[in-house]
């Protein structure tokens, strides 16, 4: 009788991405980026929805000492408005701008919260804090970039804060749902983060926009720079793995449960993670890994680095790709690498 144990092997090396560049035989790189974000786009399910009016709401201003916090309440799509924050140096800018995506974590009560110090509600206020000592040195990393000169925009993903919070055990049957409805949940959180990345690009006080996420917020950045020429650079932290070298016994994402906001049906037939995350380039993107992350086996890594790596020199634009493995840390995003990708940032925006 086949079980699942008996079939991934032979299923497993069915994976062979025949459209990833190098692979497919559409040998021009600019004509090989339209046919592969057109597959991706294919799955997603859910269709792209630019003409949906924006219609932003803004809060009540609240002013710090080097940059103005407001709420804004947007229509990424046309089924939901979606609440978020955004944060606005002091001066005439325009300034660069960072889309901040934010991670899973089994956390749903906060959302833009973990990245971004809520000022507007104190009773999420101790989680929040909890979370950004957990996983981010007691940093808040918006705050932190706003600070820095940077306009910030930050929104909840659909089941996290003011969209939820679902339980941990309902996502799978939320991504059911959506399924049965001819939907995908993954593809509506694509399209969401694409269309904020719109948004954030069509505001006069910015400039150019890059996207910054960990865990996540990773995944959700590099796959808004492969959906969105509206981002100009991405930093990826604690994301990026090849498909086959991930799918191993023990590993998170063949619970089930939380791996459905990552998962586009069918996709893998065509384009592993790296493969997509290759039609941004050759924008800048920078990719940090922990050496001691469990979710991410270091093998997994390696292979979509290299991956990564040929098609950034097959476009004779290496300098713009930074990869970085830090040895002594886990699924983390701390100071010392916060403050590398700030700098980063600072160059490439």
């Amino acid at each position: 009788m086949a079980t699942p144990d008996s079939l991934y092997p032979a299923l497993k090396k069915e994976l062979t991405f025949p459209l990833a560049w190098g692979n497919s035989p559409v040998r021009d790189f600019s004509d090989w980026r339209l046919v592969a974000r057109a597959k991706v786009e294919k799955h997603l399910l859910v269709e792209r929805q630019d003409e949906t009016p924006y219609a932003p709401e803004y809060g009540v201003p609240s002013r710090t000492d080097s940059y103005t916090q407001e709420l804004v309440t947007l229509s990424l799509t046309r089924y939901e408005r979606v609440r978020g924050v955004l944060l606005t140096p002091h001066g005439p800018g325009p300034f660069p701008a960072v889309l901040l995506l934010h991670d899973h974590g089994a956390e749903f009560g906060i959302g833009k919260e973990k990245l971004v110090r809520p000022w507007y509600d104190e009773t999420r206020l101790a989680s929040a804090q909890a979370w950004a000592d957990r996983y981010y040195s007691g940093r808040f990393v918006g705050d932190e970039l706003a600070r820095r000169g940077y306009v910030v925009l930050c929104l909840d993903a659909p089941g996290w804060g003011d969209r939820g919070p679902i339980a941990y055990d309902q996502q799978q049957a939320l991504a059911s749902n959506f399924y049965h409805l001819g939907s995908s949940l993954a593809g509506l959180m694509a399209r969401e983060d694409a269309r904020a990345a719109g948004f954030l690009a069509g505001l006069k006080r910015v400039r150019r926009v890059g996207a910054l996420g960990f865990s996540m917020g990773a995944y959700r950045a590099w796959q808004t720079a492969a959906l969105s020429h509206e981002i100009a650079a991405t930093a990826a932290v604690c994301w990026m793995t090849g498909l086959r070298e991930m799918m191993v016994p023990g590993n998170n994402t063949l619970r089930g449960q939380s791996s459905y906001y990552m998962l586009h049906p069918g996709l893998s037939r065509f384009l592993d993670f790296p493969d997509v995350a290759s039609i941004a380039a050759p924008r800048p993107m920078l990719f940090f890994d922990g050496g001691l992350d469990p979710l991410f086996p270091a093998d997994g890594v390696r292979a979509a680095y290299d991956t990564l790596r040929a098609v950034w020199h097959s476009c004779h634009a290496e300098e713009r790709l930074r990869l970085k493995t830090w040895p002594d840390l886990g699924h983390v995003f701390v100071d010392r690498m916060q403050d590398e990708v700030f700098h980063w940032l600072d160059h490439v925006l």
